[in-house]
């Protein structure tokens, strides 16, 4: 039996088309105790076919109507997925002290004012280039944004895209910018997520990579919730047992649940 799904959205994201009604009778049918809404926002993304703007007015009306119709079946969490830019922090800033959000992801879309799902950014950079300066711009974002989410989102989201031969690189060429961005994250009481949509993309795996899953247990991180980022409602949950006896052969006894931002543990399923 699962717990919760910590990062799921709906047609209030732009690459998203599932209702949130569908999402809640999902999570319903599976069992499940809670589940956080995580919109995305990304303040200036760079592909102007996907704005990843929010009506949060709207937004925050139907989540409270689903909240409501919905009692006592299960806990919905109010979240969103914000897109940390350094030159959009002003915007996420005002975003954050205007709603009364339960759980933040905060995530690196886009590095160098260019998105990832373009050629742009890998042009001129060998692979351990172009993922050395998305770890850059990691490390830059969590030590500016450090009050403004919770975990971080899918840390080594950089895999995904270039169109290398293999993402099965040395990690241990990252190992010092890895490990500081884990330090800051872990300084500031802030954690990371577990996401299993690294399966949907043929990564075999989820995200974050098993060595910077590994590296933030040893280094003393302990907040960590569970997320499958489903944008339909089918991939709510997926791949959640493997997840489960990942975090558990790495020594994680518990999984993080939130409300108004303050989080608590709860023992591993």
């Amino acid at each position: 039996m699962y717990f919760s799904d910590y990062h799921v959205h709906s047609h209030f994201s732009d690459d998203c088309s599932e209702s949130m009604e569908a999402m809640v009778k999902k999570a319903i049918e599976l069992g499940l105790r809670e589940l956080a809404f995580t919109d995305h926002v990304d303040f200036d993304y760079p592909d102007p076919n996907f704005p990843f703007l929010i009506d949060y007015d709207r937004y925050t009306e139907e989540f409270n109507a689903m909240k409501e119709r919905y009692k006592g079946s299960i806990e919905l969490l109010l979240g969103v997925e914000i897109g940390m830019q350094p030159h959009v922090y002003s915007d996420i800033e005002a975003l954050v002290s205007k709603y009364p959000f339960d759980f933040i992801i905060g995530s690196v879309h886009a590095a160098d004012r260019m998105d990832f799902c373009s050629p742009d950014f890998f042009i001129g950079k060998t692979q351990y280039e172009a993922y050395m300066r998305y770890f850059e711009n990691v490390l830059e974002n969590v030590k500016l944004y450090s009050a403004m989410f919770d975990v971080l989102g899918h840390k080594d989201l950089i895999v995904r895209y270039g169109g290398f031969d293999s993402t099965d690189v040395d990690w241990l060429y990252f190992d010092e910018i890895i490990d500081e961005i884990l330090k800051v994250l872990i300084k500031n009481g802030r954690g990371i997520e577990l996401n299993t949509s690294g399966f949907r993309y043929g990564l075999e795996r989820p995200h974050p990579h098993p060595y910077i899953l590994e590296r933030y247990k040893n280094l003393g991180g302990e907040i960590i919730t569970l997320g499958s980022d489903a944008h339909t409602a089918g991939h709510i949950c997926a791949d959640f047992d493997f997840a489960y006896s990942m975090l558990k052969d790495y020594g994680f006894k518990s999984i993080c649940s939130f409300k108004s931002r303050k989080h608590s543990f709860i023992e591993i399923p």
